[in-house]
């Protein structure tokens, strides 16, 4: 199974590390460069919990794309729809 991560899952990933507190964002920037590379990702293999939260994080970038996201149920449109008709009913603002 390929694991190559398409240019709008990458971008996420990277804004989403970006945006994570310093002591953090470096972990993650190491979890993220290891998971990329085929070497990284025997690498992390070897430690099953870190190999889980790598391929995680790289998984997360791919509800980026709508191709992925709609056919698991999450279309940001279609639930944010939901959640404005569902306050209308209940009559909150």
């Amino acid at each position: 199974m390929s694991r190559a991560i398409p240019d709008v899952a990458r971008e996420s990933v990277d804004r989403f590390v970006d945006a994570a507190p310093q002591p953090q964002r470096s972990g993650l920037r190491l979890l993220v460069a290891l998971e990329r590379r085929p070497r990284g990702r025997r690498l992390l293999g070897r430690v099953h919990t870190l190999d889980q939260l790598a391929n995680g994080l790289v998984a997360m970038g791919r509800y980026e794309d709508p191709a992925n996201a709609v056919p698991l149920g999450w279309d940001a449109d279609a639930i944010a729809a939901r959640g404005r008709a569902l306050r209308r009913q209940e009559g909150r603002p």
